[in-house]
């Protein structure tokens, strides 16, 4: 079973830029989406998506042409949930669950805290409240993956310039201690366990060709728990893919009757 996730700066925007041929190399069973930027009802070039045997899944936000989530899903799963429940999260479009067997499957886009100090609280609060779900579910024995754009690099290996960058959300003491707090909550960041000393970056500023520079910061991930870390075959970032300022990243998971997914 091969999860794909990307952030993909609206998704509208992207299916000109050869999101199809992309879409057909990474040939995911379920493709996770975050920044879809769009209402479900103006999406008008993802019939190929259907042709490939996908089913669309979109939360959007209620503020048109921000945030928002949507799953591309081909296999048979339990139940798709949108949102947590928190309205104030929720109306923002920042959350999808997918559920199957023993497998919890969130796909999501933090909220990025660089637009002052009442959108860093926000940022805050959705952690805390989001990690207190995570907690819950595994403790409840759910095999737990979290997937997404988590708008933080945790170490300083996970940006170019983290020196220069200690006073930017994203990598601010406080978000980087949530993020060392989440994994010391029974969760695994599995491309880092797998990859110690890799430097490699998932998303790049428009600005100053920092593409080109390979001047990035590692902010999409996937999180798993400690009690699914059995499932997971295989792990990577796809850098060789464009049409967004963030590349996409994947996880290959064990497929069986006990295991959901």
């Amino acid at each position: 079973m091969k999860i794909v996730s990307w952030n993909v700066n609206g998704l509208r925007a992207i299916t000109k830029k050869g999101f199809r041929e992309s879409v057909a190399l990474l040939d995911a069973d379920i493709l996770l989406i975050q920044e879809t930027k769009m209402q479900e009802s103006q999406l008008e070039n993802d019939h190929f998506l259907k042709e490939m045997g996908y089913t669309l899944h979109m939360h959007s936000a209620l503020r048109k042409g921000y945030s928002g989530v949507a799953a591309y899903i081909r296999v048979p799963v339990d139940s798709v949930r949108y949102g947590i429940g928190i309205p104030d999260y929720d109306d923002e479009g920042r959350v999808i669950r997918i559920d199957n067997g023993t497998v919890t499957l969130f796909n999501i886009y933090f909220p990025n805290g660089g637009r002052g100090e009442d959108r860093l609280a926000y940022k805050m609060r959705f952690y805390e409240d989001l990690l207190l779900e995570f907690m819950a579910l595994r403790e409840a024995g759910r095999n737990v993956i979290i997937t997404g754009d988590f708008n933080v690099a945790h170490n300083e290996i996970d940006l170019k310039n983290p020196k220069s960058n200690e006073t930017t959300s994203g990598f601010l003491p406080i978000e980087r201690e949530w993020f060392t707090r989440l994994l010391a909550s029974g969760f695994k960041d599995v491309f880092r366990d797998r990859n110690k000393e890799t430097e490699i970056y998932t998303w790049w500023d428009q600005r100053f060709k920092a593409r080109d520079r390979n001047v990035g910061w590692r902010i999409d991930y996937f999180v798993v728990s400690d009690n699914a870390e059995g499932l997971v075959q295989d792990t990577g970032i796809h850098n060789e893919y464009f049409g967004s300022d963030h590349c996409p990243i994947s996880l290959v998971i064990a497929e069986g009757e006990n295991d959901g997914l």
